[in-house]
């Protein structure tokens, strides 16, 4: 009875959350890449066949775009993969994130991304959400040998008139993209 009784209240206590860790806040996070498949350890998926753009990162990196759709809310979600094609790990350079107070302070991102519009001449940051963390892939730190994960970003959606755009991400070369 006393081991019974003992079950119930450590399930009970296990079940209880931290207040740092309110419902708001376990809402307004954003997923984060597993740590498994950014270090090179986990299963990687298969990946899209088509390719907009690669575009060379430092020491073996690189960012290859494989989408840029508009979204019905009037935002544009850039997919791709980052890889590394070196003959060691990799650390994703703090350099991506961008230097701005807002984004740097919610830890690593590649919230220091941009695309042009050079017809309309306008840059687009990198959506944000309402407690100022960038709407992109977070927490990637490196990456093994050969290996990839998946990497996402959210822009403001250019005139539907714009039909490609230069993406800039710090540490890397640019690259035009075309959209759809």
């Amino acid at each position: 009875m006393t081991a019974i009784l003992l079950a119930g209240l450590v399930l009970g206590v296990a079940g209880c959350g931290s207040e740092d860790n309110s419902p708001k806040d376990r809402a307004s996070a954003r997923p984060e890449t597993p740590r498994s498949t950014a270090e090179g350890n986990g299963p990687q998926t298969e990946e899209p066949t088509e390719t907009l753009a690669v575009l060379k990162g430092q020491e073996g990196l690189e960012l290859v775009i494989q989408s840029a759709k508009r979204d019905g809310g009037g935002f544009m979600t850039v997919t791709g993969r980052i890889v590394n094609t070196s003959d060691a790990t990799r650390v994703i350079p703090a350099q991506v994130a961008g230097d701005e107070v807002e984004i740097v302070k919610h830890g690593s991102s590649l919230g220091g991304a941009t695309l042009v519009d050079s017809v309309e001449k306008k840059r687009y940051y990198v959506l944000r959400d309402t407690d100022g963390r960038p709407l992109t892939t977070s927490g990637i730190s490196s990456l093994g040998v050969g290996r990839s994960t998946s990497v996402f970003l959210q822009f403001p959606a250019p005139p539907a008139t714009t039909t490609e755009v230069t993406f800039q991400l710090p540490t890397f070369r640019t690259g035009t993209i075309k959209l759809s």
